[in-house]
């Protein structure tokens, strides 16, 4: 990523991913600011075991609390939420997030796509989505969502990951904007701090 200056107005970063994900969260939370200016949203492919293991494990690793979502909470900026197992995770316009636990999209729920499709609805022009590594292709549409409404769409680099289909995908159907590496990902989660409106 050369561009030292990525110039975006942001409200809000959603991450989504599957298999190889977390390790990856593991190395850019610890990177991210404090405080953080922009809502940022985690959305992965989970066992529906140990749940509130794996917000304890992320925010073990982070200055910041990570935690997982429940029905109907308000979207705050300056937090780090953790879509649960087993629902979709949907953003109201009134940014109150909303539980959803119809059929799976993708084989998947939550689905990557339902909930970038949600908040590129609700954020526009400024929402950030990253998509990390996996082993399907949940996610690119949502990307391709993002973009449409004028946001920034990033895909981790496909030789990081330890599964590259996901982010494959995306840089091949979703014409992402970036395609950084792990170190490049937190870079960018530092830039986009103190840019929102």
């Amino acid at each position: 990523m050369e561009k030292s200056n990525v110039s975006h107005s942001c409200k809000a970063v959603i991450i989504g991913g599957s298999a190889g994900s977390i390790e990856v969260l593991l190395k850019i939370l610890p990177a991210l600011p404090e405080p953080l200016t922009y809502t940022l949203i985690i959305v992965l492919h989970r066992k529906h075991t140990a749940e509130s293991a794996l917000a304890d494990l992320l925010t073990s690793k982070s200055r910041l609390v990570i935690h997982e979502v429940e029905d109907k909470e308000p979207l705050l900026p300056g937090n780090i939420y953790l879509a649960p197992a087993d629902y979709h995770l949907l953003i109201e316009h009134s940014l109150v997030f909303s539980l959803d636990a119809s059929e799976k999209v993708n084989y998947s729920r939550p689905s990557l796509d339902v909930s970038f499709e949600s908040a590129a609805d609700v954020f526009g022009p400024s929402l950030v989505g990253i998509l990390l590594s996996g082993a399907n292709a949940d996610g690119t549409l949502g990307l391709k969502a993002i973009k449409r409404a004028g946001g920034l769409i990033i895909a981790q680099k496909p030789e990081t990951a330890r599964v590259a289909y996901m982010p494959q995908q995306a840089i091949q159907e979703a014409g992402v904007d970036y395609v950084l590496d792990i170190f490049e990902l937190a870079r960018l989660l530092n830039l986009l701090n103190n840019q929102g409106d």
